[in-house]
């Protein structure tokens, strides 16, 4: 009796996917990064030119975007805590599914990593940083006025910590009214949620502090909240475990996020976003761990080998994996993976501030053979 040969089917980046709501054309997603182009906390129109050229991507994730003034930690970044900031919105993601394309908002509030004169510079009144205890992050940040250095954030107290939760439901809400497909909650890269994971930010000693049970609760909670705002299937969450940035430390983080992502499991959400920096070895483990879609900002030293991270759809790895800077200087980085073609490289000098030039003048493949 023969034996019929197992048909090993193959996933590939480029086919669609389903996270929760969100149907993505391809398995390649744009990752959020700060560009600090916002005019006043709002969006602009070159905003939504920038997003819609990467519309490709089948998912876009935006910058970090405050979800009220106190969590505004750089200059130029925009809100979602207004009407008036909802209606800037508007126009970017209706240029985004002009284009076909899906686009959830990154909610980010940066906690201690910011500085009074920042706030101030835009209106509203002098906002002193706030955290989990009052322990400055080491180094400096840029501000309205140079790179200054870090200040000592207020604890915030209990009531504070469940208007901090509300506020992130509130402007989950605002990105749904200013027509995003959904939000990623920023939980990663030295911000509030993650102060409140690391040991030496929080150093508290009631339910929010102490053990790691209850550093993971206000990442719990906003994950909880948001979710209850706009539905489970239209929130992700986004954590980079033991990276170290904004002066984190997590001695415990092999224990801590496995606790963490077992807790979340149980509230459905769309997708994880994994950034993988601190220990690779954590990866496989979560993988293992979370039930449901996981997005995967893999480690890759070269920029130019970022490519590869292509194979992890492949290996079952992850079910999306996310770009961050190539698709600054790649409008149309889908099309370029998919037909293996050359990369440019982003001119860092133009990253942050300034007008179109380093934002929205980097020329598609086909236009760039045009004008050669």
């Amino acid at each position: 009796m023969s034996q019929h040969p197992t048909v090993q089917i193959r996933r590939t980046a480029f086919e669609s996917v389903q996270l929760g709501s969100l149907r993505l054309r391809n398995r390649i997603a744009m990752a959020p990064m700060t560009r600090s182009r916002s005019f006043d906390t709002h969006a602009t129109s070159d905003m939504a030119t920038y997003y819609s050229q990467r519309a490709g991507a089948g998912l876009i994730v935006t910058e970090g975007i405050q979800p009220s003034p106190t969590g505004q930690g750089y200059p130029s970044t925009p809100g979602l805590h207004s009407a008036s900031q909802i209606d800037t919105w508007r126009a970017v993601t209706d240029a985004v599914h002009a284009r076909g394309g899906t686009i959830v908002a990154q909610l980010m509030h940066t906690g201690r990593i910011g500085h009074p004169s920042t706030t101030a510079a835009v209106g509203h009144d002098t906002v002193v940083p706030v955290g989990p205890s009052p322990v400055r992050a080491a180094g400096q940040i840029f501000t309205p006025s140079g790179l200054q250095d870090h200040v000592v954030p207020r604890e915030l107290t209990e009531d504070e910590i469940l208007a901090t939760v509300a506020e992130f439901a509130d402007a989950a809400r605002n990105a749904v009214a200013a027509g995003f497909d959904g939000v990623e909650i920023h939980g990663a890269n030295g911000y509030l949620l993650h102060q409140f994971l690391a040991t030496n930010a929080n150093r508290r000693t009631d339910r929010w502090g102490g053990r790691p049970e209850n550093r993971i609760r206000l990442t719990v909670e906003v994950a909880r909240a948001v979710a209850d705002a706009i539905g489970a299937d239209r929130t992700g969450l986004r954590i980079s475990p033991n990276n170290g940035l904004g002066d984190t430390h997590e001695p415990d983080y092999a224990t801590t996020y496995p606790l963490l992502v077992s807790e979340l499991n149980d509230l459905g959400l769309a997708y994880l976003h994994l950034v993988e920096a601190g220990d690779s070895r954590l990866t496989p483990v979560l993988r293992s761990t979370w039930d449901g879609a996981l997005i995967l900002n893999a480690a890759t030293p070269d920029p130019l080998d970022h490519p590869r991270r292509l194979d992890l759809v492949d290996a079952g790895a992850a079910d999306v994996v996310s770009f961050g800077r190539l698709f600054i200087a790649n409008p149309d980085l889908v099309t370029r993976l998919a037909d293996s073609a050359e990369l440019a490289l982003p001119d860092m000098s133009r990253a942050y501030g300034g007008d179109h030039r380093g934002y929205t003048d980097y020329p598609a493949l086909t236009d760039a053979v045009a004008v050669a």
